[in-house]
């Protein structure tokens, strides 16, 4: 991994010098836009709405647009006297438990490792947030945004997660809520039985991409000039649910036969094979044992 940002964990009188990584990846799969007929790439030119030149990339300003419809431009001697261009530290404002963070405040992830004059207070930083039970709440300049931050720590190291502010967060302003909208105790308990039935450990590497697996497939074929099928399966419908306990009742049935076929399946993978070798082996040794004693006995005789 290459690092992206160099600065400091600032904790009270303690500064703790790291770098910073991007934690996560998108595994996508990457297209350019070409044209249709011979697969030549589409380029794009920087061009002024005014006369339709092409602009340099030097020449290129921020603008930011008025209500009037007019607009200021902004250039780098503007920006540069902004504190955060010089900004280098991870302020640790206050510790809270992680279950009051709504996740939804969560934007991106990223590792920071310590440079090695700094490895002792780093350690020491992360023991203590990990006995506390807490995450750190922190403020941190990166790419000329200050970001509101958690900081916590994931398998021996702290993980920055920067996060939206509360003006960035929509409030879900939506009819239904409004609604009286009577439940059922029934209905309530059988939807209670429906999440038990579903209920498990989270468990990632359990779970894939299909349609990133079905789309390199695509792809591989069109390589190779053959044509590919996808099997038919049956998809979710949006339709209007008549009898509701019914349809809880249908879905905690097949929860069911799907919890108890996959533990079928789990339990063969896990069954040894010795037992069935064990077995055999009797019957090898009681067949050819009979013909050994005849011989044996016409010998004698």
């Amino acid at each position: 991994m290459r690092s992206i940002w160099k600065g400091a964990i600032s904790f009270g009188l303690v500064t703790i010098p790291v770098k910073l990584y991007s934690a996560t990846e998108q595994k996508d799969v990457a297209f350019h836009q070409v044209r249709r007929s011979d697969g030549s790439r589409i380029k794009y030119k920087r061009v002024a709405a005014a006369d339709g030149e092409e602009v340099a990339y030097g020449d290129i300003a921020k603008g930011y647009e008025l209500p009037s419809g007019e607009t200021v431009v902004l250039t780098d001697d503007d920006f540069k006297d902004l504190p955060l261009t010089t900004n280098k530290a991870i302020d640790v404002l206050t510790f809270v438990p992680l279950e009051e963070v709504d996740p939804i405040y969560f934007e991106k992830s990223y590792y920071l490792e310590p440079e090695k004059n700094g490895a002792k207070p780093y350690v020491l930083l992360r023991e203590a947030l990990e006995d506390s039970g807490k995450v750190a709440i922190v403020k941190v300049a990166l790419r000329s945004r200050e970001s509101l931050a958690t900081l916590r720590v994931r398998e021996g190291v702290f993980v920055l997660e920067t996060m939206l502010w509360p003006d960035e967060v929509r409030t879900p302003d939506f009819g239904f809520l409004d609604e009286d909208i009577e439940v059922r105790p029934q209905e309530l308990a059988m939807a209670g039985s429906l999440i038990e039935t579903l209920a498990g450990e989270f468990d990632p590497s359990q779970y894939s991409d299909s349609y990133r697996e079905a789309l390199q497939a695509v792809i591989d074929a069109k390589v190779e000039g053959r044509e590919v099928v996808q099997p038919e399966e049956a998809q979710p419908t949006s339709g209007t649910v008549v009898d509701l306990m019914a349809a809880l009742r249908a879905s905690v049935e097949a929860a069911k036969k799907g919890a108890s076929g996959g533990a079928e399946k789990k339990a063969a993978k896990s069954a040894p094979a010795k037992p069935a070798a064990a077995k055999k082996a009797p019957a090898k040794k009681a067949v050819k044992k009979a013909p050994a004693k005849k011989a044996a006995a016409r010998k004698s005789a």
